[in-house]
């Protein structure tokens, strides 16, 4: 923990950089491994047509597309050196619309809809063994998805410590299940390659399958854009962000790769597309007996993904609230630290350190309802939080299948995300004199950024979310309705300098002095925000108690 002085003398309390190289790289490969390699294959191989050696190629360029993203990312880190991400980078850049519109996806679709894709998952590889000769009932499915919803939402209210436990445990489970497969699958291609002759035959490929075909790609690729919310931590970071990022999606792409070379060396491409649950189709032909080992371990794997995004987009309305009220350099500096010595207490995963960062950079505006930020007397987890997480995520169970899902929320993720790179380009056009520390620094591509990797990434994403419009015009465009909802409710009630007729309109909805600098106000005000805060913080002094 360092001190430093802000702009109006007072002393604060600063992130100590304690993050190197290494661990950037574990941290990175944590939080893009997960359940998605284990989803995505056959969604990734269904839209390319049933072509191996097509579906060989998208993995690939959905790696070079995270690399080309991450140095757009790299450089934006670099340059902000202050934790936020992506909403950061969009409010730097494009103002708060677009940023508010990403927290607004974030909470809306895209954490709600991975919740239910883990489910499924989850519910899928478990049933799957008392099902040998046909797929599992689709209403079965979804009631097991519902009921792991329903269990985790109850012990995320519950304890937080069994919630941390259950995430410690359970995480193991991804790991021996890739490991187990790639070794197996070693062995079996020493047997011979001949499902992979043919590889490039591309009789059923067609052009309106390829953008759904990189939407299942890159959601096993997602998370490489997380070390950014941390730069605050890195030590170096002008050299370890970019080399951490880089490092980490390389053996990220070796992994997927050899988990699909695995996969093909046992089944055709047609056996993979039929397969309902492919990790099992290919444990009973390798493993025999121990074939039980694939289906518990993916199970649980996505189980504890679930508990994951549970526990933290929880604390991430809680610290939205707390920012909003708390709205003092010094009270958010030891809010973090408070957080900080969570973490060390209960090993809570990556995803929770990162997710939680977004919130202090963007929800001074007063986002979310002070209900939000209640925490239960006598459990003190943040009860209401998790529970609105809850009902969103059973209301994506509508469907059974986890590829509509994916194609759903998809287009809002890649949509910011593709925005926040291109405030690359835009922002050397309006901040020349910006300071960028990635293009003095000998370590990174000689010097330089060049251009071409953030804009070829927005591209990138830009063509895809476009054609996926045409590839799936419900799903995606579900998506991009509900994300242009956040409009409305952006000028309605975070607004800060509305014209009078819709201040008449909105009367008092909204609170006009969230936006207000912090360090403007007097002392007594601040005083006061400052007892405000510790009176809610501090649940015990609260009135209001769930029971």
């Amino acid at each position: 923990m360092n001190m430093a002085t802000s702009r109006n003398g007072d002393t604060v309390v600063e992130l100590k950089r304690h993050i190197g190289l290494f661990n950037g790289v574990t941290i990175i490969v944590g939080m893009i491994i997960g359940s998605g390699i284990f989803i995505s294959p056959k969604g990734v191989l269904l839209n390319s047509g049933g072509s191996v050696g097509v579906a060989m190629l998208v993995w690939t360029l959905c790696g070079v597309m995270s690399v080309c993203g991450a140095l757009g990312y790299a450089e934006l880190g670099a340059s902000m050196l202050k934790s936020g991400g992506d909403y950061a980078y969009l409010y730097e850049a494009f103002g708060p619309i677009p940023a508010f519109l990403r927290l607004w996806t974030l909470f809306l679709m895209i954490r709600p809809g991975v919740v239910a894709v883990l489910c499924l998952t989850s519910a899928r590889y478990a049933l799957q063994p008392f099902f040998l000769s046909c797929d599992p009932p689709e209403a079965a499915i979804r009631c097991l998805a519902a009921a792991m919803i329903l269990l985790l939402t109850f012990v995320n209210c519950y304890s937080v410590r069994l919630s941390t436990w259950i995430q410690d445990v359970f995480s193991v489970g991804k790991v021996l299940a890739l490991l187990v497969i790639i070794i197996a699958g070693v062995v079996q291609m020493a047997k011979g390659t001949e499902n992979f002759q043919n590889a490039f035959d591309t009789t059923d490929l067609t052009p309106v399958g390829i953008p759904l075909a990189f939407y299942s790609g890159l959601f096993a690729f997602a998370g490489w854009f997380g070390l950014n919310t941390l730069t605050e931590e890195i030590k170096n970071p002008e050299r370890n962000l970019p080399l951490a990022i880089i490092i980490a999606i390389l053996l990220v792409m070796v992994v997927y790769l050899l988990t699909n070379v695995a996969y093909l060396t046992v089944m055709t491409s047609q056996e993979v597309l039929a397969s309902g649950a492919v990790a099992i189709t290919f444990a009973d032909r390798v493993l025999g007996v121990m074939s039980w080992i694939i289906p518990v371990s993916v199970s649980v794997s996505c189980f504890s993904c679930v508990n994951g995004v549970i526990l933290s987009c929880s604390r991430v309305v809680i610290a939205i609230w707390k920012s909003r009220i708390r709205n003092i350099l010094i009270a958010m500096s030891v809010q973090e630290v408070a957080y900080h010595q969570e973490v060390e207490d209960f090993a809570i995963i990556s995803d929770y350190l990162v997710v939680f960062r977004v919130t202090f950079v963007g929800a001074r505006d007063g986002y979310l309802p002070d209900l939000l930020a209640m925490i239960h007397v006598k459990l003190l987890t943040p009860l209401p939080a998790v529970a609105l997480i809850c009902p969103l995520s059973l209301l994506m169970l509508s469907t059974s299948d986890v590829y509509r899902l994916i194609n759903f929320l998809s287009c809002p993720r890649w949509l910011f995300i593709g925005l926040t790179t291109a405030a690359v380009p835009y922002l050397r056009w309006k901040r020349p004199g910006m300071r960028r520390p990635l293009k003095a620094s000998r370590y990174n591509l000689q010097g330089d950024v060049p251009l071409v990797f953030p804009v070829t990434f927005a591209l990138a994403c830009a063509v895809v979310v476009a054609m996926s419009l045409y590839s799936a015009p419900v799903d995606v465009g579900i998506g991009l309705a509900l994300t242009l909802t956040g409009v409305p409710v952006y000028c309605l009630a975070v607004w800060n300098n509305k014209p009078g007729w819709l201040i008449k309109f909105t009367g008092n909805f909204c609170d006009q002095d969230s936006t207000e600098d912090p360090v403007s106000r007097t002392s007594d005000e601040q005083e006061g925000l400052r007892r405000r805060g510790e009176q809610v913080i501090g649940s015990k002094s609260r009135s209001s108690e769930y029971m």
